[in-house]
């Protein structure tokens, strides 16, 4: 079973003075990616909060948001009272003005709040953490689900490739037939005697560059494969691809041996679907 890097998963925790939203979205990338958007008194546990990320989603470019919303009374900014009252009492000396004014006044100088670092106890970070995996259940649903219709697709393309490839099996030996008698009347154009046996044996050996019975065999091989690595219970974008490049391989090679537009034809509709094909596996995990 495949999965796909495309998904999204969301949880909303609520806490008594707070709520903490966490987001988490990924798209397609050749390794992990993780960015992370953290308010600064949960940093000191960011690198744990990756690592839960890292072992559920493996690969992909992933954003990780935890998003802090106060409820309560409570707020991190306190007024330093200290100094504002000296403020208050220096500015006083320097303009004799309404208290309040005073007080606008001082209260815009520099420390007049002050932030309290908040401590986040571990039930708090159980919570935040159980949260998270929720989120990242619903991404990996996502995921699956990404991944089911792109097994289907594949499943379609290579059965597609498939019946290109018994298309070309079929007509083989009408194209061999007719790559042998394009070199007879060449041969004859020249209006020249020829040692037959020596014919015979240049014939044989362009037939024999012609020939593609190993590229069929090695191609119906590799669709083969390529289904059984599809359905196998991990999933492996890369091994994908490089079966796809090996299917690949082998129609190319097919298509400059044909020197037949049928065949070429069914070539060119095979490469199609192989483009579908790896367009899509670049979101494969």
């Amino acid at each position: 079973m495949i999965k796909s890097m495309t998904g999204f998963g969301k949880s909303v925790l609520q806490l008594p003075t707070k709520k903490i939203t966490i987001e988490v979205k990924s798209l397609n990338s050749k390794n992990l990616d993780l960015n992370a958007r953290i308010p600064s008194q949960y940093r000191e546990k960011e690198l744990q909060m990756r690592n839960t990320i890292a072992k559920t989603l493996v690969r992909g470019k992933v954003d990780f948001g935890l998003y802090v919303e106060a409820t309560g009374e409570e707020t991190s900014n306190k007024v330093n009272e200290a100094i504002v009252k000296e403020y208050i009492r220096q500015l006083s000396n320097v303009h004799q003005g309404d208290t309040t004014e005073l007080l606008k006044m001082a209260v815009r100088m520099p420390d007049a709040l002050k932030t309290e670092r908040e401590q986040i106890n571990e039930e708090e970070f159980k919570a935040i953490t159980d949260a998270l995996n929720t989120a990242l259940v619903e991404i990996e649903s996502y995921r699956n689900d990404e991944g089911k219709a792109l097994e289907k697709d594949f499943n379609l393309r290579i059965k597609n490739i498939g019946e290109l490839l018994e298309k070309v099996i079929q007509i083989d030996p009408e194209r061999m037939t007719a790559v042998r008698e394009k070199l007879q009347k060449a041969v004859s154009d020249l209006k020249e005697e020829v040692d037959q046996n020596r014919f015979e044996q240049e014939l044989i050996y362009y037939l024999e560059k012609f020939d593609i019975t190993e590229e069929k065999v090695r191609l119906a091989n590799h669709l083969e494969y390529f289904a059984i690595t599809l359905n196998s219970a991990d999933s492996n974008g890369k091994k994908l691809g490089f079966i796809t490049q090996e299917i690949g391989r082998e129609i190319n090679t097919i298509g400059s041996k044909s020197n037949y537009a049928p065949m070429q034809q069914l070539v060119v509709q095979m490469k199609d679907e192989l483009e579908k094909i790896k367009e899509q596996l670049l979101n494969v995990l």
